[in-house]
Formats: C-alpha cells, sequence, structure tokens
C-alpha cells in the first residue's frame, strides 16, 4: 500500500538565484512569524492568571485561546491571495502593523470582551504567515525549497518565547506589560523588511477570480495534502496553546514552572520542521509521511492514557494497581511526538511546494485554514474532555481520532491512486 521511498534528482529541482535577497528571507521571515505566533500564545500564558483575576469559567477561557485561530484561520487564504497581487513583503509589514493596536489594547483591556476584541485583532497577524509562506517560496532556492520552508515554518518555537518571557514580565511588572513586550520587536522587523528586503520581479500577479478559484477549489487534488498538513499544524497550535493550563493542573505545577516545562515540546517541533524540510529536499516523502503519522499515533494512544487505579482480588488480599504518567515520561513523549510532528510539517510543505508550486498561494493558503479551523476546534473539545467527560487526556484521546481519520482518508486517496492509473 505504501510507495517506496524514491530518489529524485536535485537539479531538475533548481533555479538561479542571486544577490542577498534569499537571505534577507530566510532570517527576517522566520523571525516575524516567531513574533506573530509568540502574540498568539499571549492567553496560553495570560489567560491562565486572567482567568484566575476576572473569574470567567472554562468554555469562556477556551473560547478565548480560540478566537486567535478562528480569525487567522479566516484570514490565511485571503491574505495569501492579496500577496499574491500585491507582493509577500508588503503584505507582511502591514499584518505586522496590523497587531500592533491589539497587543496595545490588549494590556488597556477591562473585561471578557476586550479580551476577545484583542484575540481576534492578533488573529488577523495569520496574514503574515500565508503572505510569508508565499514570499519565502517564491523567493528560495528551488533545490533546497525544503530547508528555507522549514526553517520558516520553525518561526513556530516563538511560544517558546512566550513560555519564557511572560511569566517573568508579569511577575515583575504586572500582566499588563506583558502584551507590550513585543511591540518593539515586531516594529522593528517590519522596519528592517521594509529597508532590506523587497519582492520577486513578477510580481505583482493577479490571483484568479472567484468563480475560478471556486471551481479550483472544488478539486480534490488541492486538498490532499493541505488536509494532512493542517492535522500537524492544528495539533501544534492548540497544544502550544494548551500545554501550560494542562500541565499547571495536572502535575500541580505553578505556571511559570509549566511554561518552562512545555519548552521542549516548542523545541522539538521547529527542528523537526527544519529537518523534514531538508530532508524533503533530497528524498520523496511520500511514503514517509505513513510512518511518521504512525509514530504519532502511538504516541497519541499512549498520552491518552489517564490516571487510573485498578483493583485486583488477589488469593489471599486484594491488590491494588495505580498508574499516573511522571512528568519527565510525559515530557520525553511529548518531546518525541513534537519532533515527528515537525518531520510531518516540514515534508509536507515541501512536497505541496513541489506538486503546486504554480498555485502555492492557494494550497498553502487552504493548508494553513484548515490548520487554523482545526486549531481553533481544539481547545473547546479540551474543556468538553474536563468538564463534561470528566478526563483530562481527552484531548489527545480526540487528538488520536482525528489523526485515525486523516490517515483513513490517506488511504482511500491512496488506492483511489491506484485505481485511477489501472
Amino acid at each position: 500500500m505504501m510507495p517506496a521511498a524514491q530518489q529524485f534528482d536535485p537539479e531538475l529541482d533548481q533555479e538561479p538565484t542571486g544577490g542577498y535577497r534569499p537571505l534577507v528571507v530566510v532570517l527576517l521571515s522566520p523571525l516575524a512569524f516567531a513574533l506573530v505566533f509568540a502574540s498568539w500564545t499571549i492567553f496560553a500564558v495570560l489567560g491562565v492568571e486572567l482567568k484566575a483575576l476576572l473569574g470567567f469559567g472554562e468554555v469562556r477561557f477556551a473560547v478565548l485561546l480560540a478566537m486567535p485561530m478562528a480569525m487567522g484561520a479566516l484570514a490565511a487564504l485571503p491574505m495569501a491571495l492579496l500577496a499574491q497581487r500585491l507582493g509577500g513583503r508588503r503584505v507582511m509589514i502591514a499584518c505586522l502593523l496590523l497587531i500592533c493596536p491589539f497587543l496595545w489594547g490588549l494590556s488597556h483591556s477591562r473585561d471578557y470582551y476586550h479580551f476577545l476584541l484583542a484575540g481576534a485583532g492578533l488573529g488577523l497577524g495569520a496574514g503574515s504567515l500565508s503572505a510569508g509562506l508565499v514570499y519565502v517560496a517564491g523567493l528560495c532556492p528551488r533545490r533546497h525549497a525544503g530547508l528555507a520552508l522549514g526553517l520558516y515554518g520553525a518561526g513556530m518555537v516563538g511560544a517558546g518565547l512566550s513560555y519564557l518571557l511572560l511569566p517573568l514580565v508579569s511577575q515583575a511588572y504586572g500582566w499588563r506589560s506583558a502584551p507590550l513586550l513585543y511591540l518593539l520587536p515586531v516594529l522593528v522587523v517590519a522596519a528592517l523588511l521594509w529597508l532590506f528586503a523587497d519582492d520577486l520581479e513578477a510580481e505583482p500577479s493577479a490571483p484568479p477570480a472567484l468563480p475560478a478559484l471556486l471551481a479550483r477549489l472544488a478539486c480534490w487534488r488541492l486538498w490532499r495534502l493541505a488536509l494532512v498538513y493542517s492535522f500537524f499544524y492544528g495539533a501544534f497550535v492548540a497544544l502550544a496553546l494548551w500545554l501550560p493550563a494542562y500541565l499547571s493542573a495536572q502535575y500541580q505545577l505553578e505556571l511559570k514552572q509549566a511554561a518552562l516545562t512545555a519548552v521542549p515540546f516548542v523545541l522539538a517541533v521547529g527542528i523537526g520542521q527544519v529537518i523534514g524540510g531538508a530532508w524533503a529536499d533530497r528524498r520523496d516523502f511520500r511514503a514517509l509521511r505513513w510512518w511518521v503519522s504512525a509514530f504519532v499515533l502511538v504516541c497519541l494512544f499512549l498520552l491518552s492514557y489517564p490516571p487510573f487505579t485498578m483493583r485486583v482480588e488477589g488469593v489471599h488480599a486484594p491488590i491494588t494497581l495505580h498508574y499516573e504518567a511522571p512528568l519527565g515520561g510525559f515530557l520525553l513523549l511529548l518531546s518525541l511526538m513534537g519532533a515527528a510532528m515537525g518531520v510531518g510539517k516540514g515534508s509536507l510543505m515541501r512536497l505541496i511546494h513541489r506538486d503546486h508550486r504554480d498555485e502555492m498561494p492557494l494550497v498553502g493558503g487552504l493548508a494553513l485554514t484548515l490548520g487554523g479551523l482545526f486549531a481553533a476546534l481544539l481547545p473547546l473539545v479540551f474543556v468538553v474532555g474536563n468538564e463534561w467527560v470528566g478526563i483530562r487526556t481527552a484531548g489527545f484521546m480526540f487528538l488520536y481520532g482525528s489523526l485515525v481519520v486523516c490517515m483513513l482518508v490517506m488511504v482511500w486517496d491512496h488506492a483511489s491512486g491506484r485505481a485511477g492509473r489501472a
């Protein structure tokens, strides 16, 4: 069922590039990605403190976490198409500047709806992510597109910035000072993009008209890789938002300690993404995505086990067995899963670039849209598991079930492709 990994000639997949532009793009675009993602994950750390201060419940907390993801999903595809028309650099700069007033407004918010509005504004920064994807895909050397896209996607380690810095700033100066921490870096990166980067000579180009766009989206071929990518992307984003609160509740850690404990997972995903992209430059990763998915599935199965006590009637007396995953074992398993998820994301984005190079704004934007919608759904699912089902690990159970469905779609797609070639 699974095709063998195939070698291909890198010389067939390259184009000459010159000057300093690719280097500027490769350095500044991931930095912009990291800052936008760090802004998204503000609520992962501050939200726990705000929940205690303002007294809102778990459902409201989940909606607060989901708001940036939902707005980001809605913005991803339009901004990617806008980047195709106006140029990726211009759209990235505009989106970076757009989130600045919302960072300032977040520090001055007084009630729950103000925080929701600020979260929605930060979510619009997803336009920077999709525009940056179009920008990097257009300027990077095709021979090393996987490495360039992997480095860009590794900007997700920006979540680690929130884990490391926000608790310290909040403890020293109060939570209202924490969002302002990102204002100056965002403005500096926007200025550097304006001064030292430029757009492709081929830009601007017109995206397809709406009827043609809708007709193109009806093609299953555009969805097949984007759908699989959306699981890894959405699952990582949701876990990055959820982990500090989960670790704090599950292992009775202080918020600062819980945030620091989640850093290895974020770093593992970032490193894995670079490795996956670079590896996919040299080998066809279509077969390995099965093994990556299977490994993540096993990890999710083990992470899904809640603490339990089992009483066995022994010969002489009852025997009580108790299981609870130790923190070290949980973090090791989580980090291994994160590395595999990163490899999957990096390699799949390289495959998308290889198969849909001329439609990268459409297919890349679609992948980020699907991933953002999945990420926005997950905090609510986690709350349902906690509050209604009563099992804190129900979130991992849902991810397990989602990956099973995703792999079944992969099997169906593979079988349909073989039937079509027969």
